[in-house]
């Protein structure tokens, strides 16, 4: 069945153990059996701003300026202003399958220190220190993974924030930074006597509130950790969802689903226009203003995706030419819009081996930190014997999530031969436990829900009932009639059709759902 609520169209340092000045001279050391490997050094450049113009390489915003500190030296300063959250970044040369600690000292309320394009988990920390005090995280880089976007900023709203001794350790790549520090080399970092204090921060999820005015429940970051992820589609229509910019999305969208691609004369080919009149509803949008923001969302820790269906879309990848043209043509709207991946939400049916090859093919394409998300019915999900989950299966090597949709299917078959009604706790619990039993691994399964009453044809789920739901598949609490006989900590996430229709009802998955999904251990 198809779901009618589509439309057509369809992130001072730590100092890092101080390297001895030995390791400035020595670019690789050998290992015990002859083999080379690259020595720990601090890869960032001008990580200390006391380079001739104090900000080169970093690429800042326009209220961000070095100041002279007589107790620090150099620090930049980041003042937010409207909806400028005075961020600044660094493109850093990293070796793949390797281990990297990002660090910085800062000041200020509110200054977060992440990175992105890691082949993995992207690290995020930040702080609501007024005092100096050290921002950390470590991370591993991907297998294909050759560089990585260091950032910070401030907070929409708040007072000016200080960063200083931004570092990144772990090998380096040999080849020294002008400013000889950063990039295989390695300059001595001052004493922490010449340095504030530090005290280690809290780990969080990097991005402030959109919102040039948020609201107040938007004025205080996220609690720590990514592990669990809120995905929300966004409307590139108008059907009388609040319209969005990809700008208004609230912060607490870690994955955004641009809807929809359109199918073009070409089997397996898609397009991508922004729809006039939604332009004309936010009083002109235009694809400029799209494209920095989908930049501005991923500066800031996001993922932004374009997805392919919805309920009139006719997309199809039955044949090894259409499964080309399909990653020919994705890749293309990922290199001209910025998209970190692809969300699959076909409803007229798919083919798992073309599609699995297409999406691979994609995949390759786009290298590191690729996403792949899907968006099936609850028929498409009932058993391994189905397209829908076969793809699934055939490229959980590449896929991040599969959201299904738990709404506008009536009562369904549990994992328990129990029979639910959508909109109930056990409808959520019982058909995911299939998922959980079928062979996906627990992060890549997410709860898909309708924002309001007014966003699907039925299955519409309290927020706090999605929340018990999410206690009961990770922890075993807050279960309803039926429990699973085991709990998965790792459970994905949840995601909601669409971040216009929360927006109109007042935001309760942003605000209710995001924060459980981010408070969740």
């Amino acid at each position: 069945m198809r779901a009618p609520h589509r439309d057509p169209r369809g992130a001072r340092a730590l100092l890092a153990g101080l390297l001895s000045a030995a390791l400035a001279l020595v670019g690789m050391v050998l290992t015990g059996a002859g083999t080379a490997t690259a020595a720990n050094v601090d890869v960032i450049q001008n990580g200390d701003f006391s380079s001739a113009n104090h900000i080169a390489p970093w690429t800042c915003g326009p209220t961000v300026a070095p100041v002279n500190n007589s107790a620090t030296g150099w620090d930049l300063q980041g003042t937010p202003a409207g909806s400028d959250y005075a961020n600044c970044s660094q493109q850093v040369t990293v070796l793949p399958n390797s281990t990297y600690t990002l660090s910085a000292v800062a000041q200020g309320t509110y200054v977060f220190l992440g990175a992105t394009g890691t082949g993995g988990a992207d690290p995020s920390t930040w702080s609501s220190n007024t005092g100096w005090n050290t921002l950390t995280s470590t991370f591993t880089t991907g297998a294909s993974t050759t560089s990585v976007q260091v950032w910070f900023h401030g907070w929409y709203g708040q007072s000016a924030y200080l960063v200083d001794k931004v570092s990144m350790v772990g090998p380096g790549t040999g080849s020294p930074s002008p400013s000889g520090s950063g990039s295989g080399s390695v300059t001595p970092k001052p004493s922490d006597s010449a340095s504030p204090s530090p005290s280690t921060s809290t780990s969080s999820s990097p991005s402030p509130s959109p919102s040039p005015s948020p609201s107040s429940s938007n004025t205080t970051p996220p609690p720590p950790g990514q592990k669990h992820r809120l995905t929300g589609y966004w409307q590139n229509f108008y059907n009388g969802a609040t319209p969005q910019r990809i700008s208004d999305v609230p912060a607490a969208y870690d994955i955004i689903a641009v809807a929809f691609a359109d199918a073009t004369g070409t089997q397996g080919g898609i397009s991508f226009t922004l729809d006039p009149a939604l332009s004309s509803k936010l009083n002109g949008y235009t694809d400029a203003q799209f494209k920095a923001d989908i930049a501005a969302k991923r500066a800031a820790g996001k993922k932004v995706i374009i997805s392919v269906g919805g309920q009139n879309g006719t997309v199809s990848v039955a044949s090894s030419a259409a499964a080309t043209n399909f990653a020919n043509s994705a890749y293309s709207l990922i290199q001209t819009y910025g998209f970190d991946g692809i969300d699959i939400d076909l409803e007229n049916g798919v083919n798992s081996t073309y599609m699995a090859q297409a999406l691979h093919t994609l995949a390759a394409k786009v290298g590191a930190g690729f996403v792949l998300t899907m968006a099936p019915q609850t028929i498409d999900m009932q058993s391994t014997g189905t397209e829908y989950f076969k793809l699934a299966l055939a490229t959980k090597d590449i896929l991040t999530i599969v959201n299904m949709q738990y709404y506008n299917s009536g009562a369904m078959l549990g994992c328990d031969g129990g029979v639910y009604s959508q909109g109930t706790e056990n409808f959520l619990t019982g058909l995911a436990c299939i998922q959980l039993q079928g062979g996906l691994d627990p992060s890549q399964v997410g709860l898909g829900v309708p924002a309001s009453t007014s966003a699907a044809g039925g299955g519409y789920t309290s927020p706090a009932t999605v929340n018990a739901a999410l206690d009961c598949l990770a922890a075993g609490t807050n279960c309803g009639s039926y429990k699973p006989a085991k709990t998965w900590p790792g459970i994905g996430g949840a995601m909601t059709w669409s971040t216009n229709w929360d927006a109109l009802a007042g935001g309760g998955i942003a605000n209710t759902i995001g924060s459980h999904l981010h408070a969740m251990p």
